[in-house]
C-alpha cells in the first residue's frame, strides 16, 4: 500500500471516528486493511476497480470467510470508496457493480417470556457487581440494545425515561427505558462511584474503574445464565432478539419495532423478528376493509 493510499485511509478513519464508535472504526480498519494487503500482493499496477474488488472478495470467500463477514467487508469498502469519491480520488464507486453476498437467515431463538422474567427477577446479593449486572440485563432487554451500543454508553446518554445510543454507521437514536430497567440503573448509579475512576465517563465499568469491554459483558451474561439456572446460553444479541420478538407479539407494530431496533430497512426487521406469512395474512384479514367485508349475496 503506497503512502498516498495510507494517507487516504488514515484520513477516512479520522473522519469516521467523529461520529462512530471505537468498535466501528476498528472493524473498518480491519476490513479495509485486508483489502490493502490484497492490493500489495497484486503489485503496484493494481487498479481500484470492480474486477479487483471481486477478486478480493472471492479470495476471502475461498479462505473461509462467512457470508456475513463478506457483506461487512463490502459495506466497509463501499463507504471508503464513497469517501474517495468526495475527495476526488476516484470518479465512481466500483462497489456499485459488486453484488453483496447472500446472507443466511440464522437468527437466535428468543427466550420464552416467562422463562426470561424468572431469570431477570432472580434474587441477587445487592453487591456493586450484582447491581451493575442487573442494570445491564434490564437495559439490554428493555431497550433492545446491541452489544456495542451498551458498551459505548456514557453517563450523559441516560435521561429520565430514555437513553441515547449510537447505532451502526454512527446513526444516533433514542429508545425508551422501561420501569424495571430504570430501577436497576438507579441502583447501579448509587454505587458506581465505588468502582469508576474519577475521569471515567462510561456508564458500565469494571472493578478496575475503566469501561467494561465487549468480551467482559458477554462473559458476565453467560455466567449469570448458569448461576441463575437459565437452561440455555445467553448473550447480548439473544436479549435484543427477545426484546424485538416479544414486543412485536404484543404490539404487532412492525414500524415501531424497526425504529426501536435502529434498522434502516423494514425488510431487516421482518427477517429479524421472523414474521411469517400466516401472521401477516391474519392481520390483513382482520384489518383491511376489503378483506373483512363479506361479499353481497347473489340476488
Amino acid at each position: 500500500m503506497n503512502d498516498d493510499a495510507r494517507q487516504h485511509l488514515d484520513a477516512f478513519l479520522i473522519s469516521l471516528a467523529r461520529h462512530a464508535s471505537e468498535a466501528t472504526v476498528a472493524a473498518y480498519r480491519q476490513d479495509i486493511g485486508a483489502l490493502c494487503g490484497f492490493i500489495e500482493r497484486q503489485g503496484d499496477d493494481a487498479a481500484f476497480d470492480q474486477h479487483l474488488l471481486r477478486a478480493f472478495l472471492g479470495e476471502e470467500r475461498r479462505r473461509g470467510l462467512a457470508p456475513r463477514s463478506l457483506a461487512r467487508r463490502r459495506a466497509a469498502l463501499s463507504r471508503f470508496a464513497d469517501y474517495l469519491m468526495k475527495q476526488g480520488v476516484i470518479a465512481d464507486n466500483p462497489l456499485d457493480l459488486v453484488r453483496t453476498p447472500k446472507q443466511p437467515q440464522h437468527l437466535p431463538r428468543p427466550v420464552d417470556v416467562d422463562t426470561l422474567a424468572r431469570f431477570l427477577d432472580a434474587p441477587h446479593d445487592d453487591s456493586p457487581l450484582a447491581r451493575r449486572d442487573q442494570a445491564m440485563l434490564e437495559l439490554l432487554y428493555s431497550s433492545g440494545l446491541r452489544l456495542a451500543e451498551l458498551a459505548s454508553l456514557d453517563l450523559e446518554a441516560l435521561q429520565a425515561q430514555r437513553v441515547r445510543v449510537l447505532g451502526k454507521g454512527g446513526k444516533p437514536r433514542q429508545v425508551p427505558v422501561g420501569r424495571r430497567a430504570q430501577q436497576a440503573l438507579a441502583a447501579w448509579l448509587r454505587v458506581r462511584s465505588q468502582w469508576a475512576a474519577d475521569a471515567e465517563t462510561a456508564l458500565f465499568v469494571g472493578q478496575r474503574g475503566a469501561r467494561l469491554g465487549h468480551r467482559a459483558i458477554q462473559k458476565r451474561l453467560a455466567t449469570l445464565a448458569i448461576e441463575r439456572g437459565l437452561p440455555e446460553h445467553l448473550h447480548p444479541h439473544r436479549l435484543r432478539h427477545s426484546f424485538a420478538s416479544h414486543l412485536l407479539e404484543s404490539s404487532q407494530d412492525l414500524r415501531a419495532v424497526q425504529e426501536l431496533l435502529g434498522h434502516a430497512n423494514l425488510s431487516t426487521t421482518q427477517v429479524y423478528t421472523r414474521l411469517d406469512w400466516q401472521h401477516l395474512a391474519t392481520s390483513y384479514d382482520a384489518a383491511h376493509p376489503r378483506a373483512k367485508r363479506r361479499p353481497r349475496s347473489e340476488p
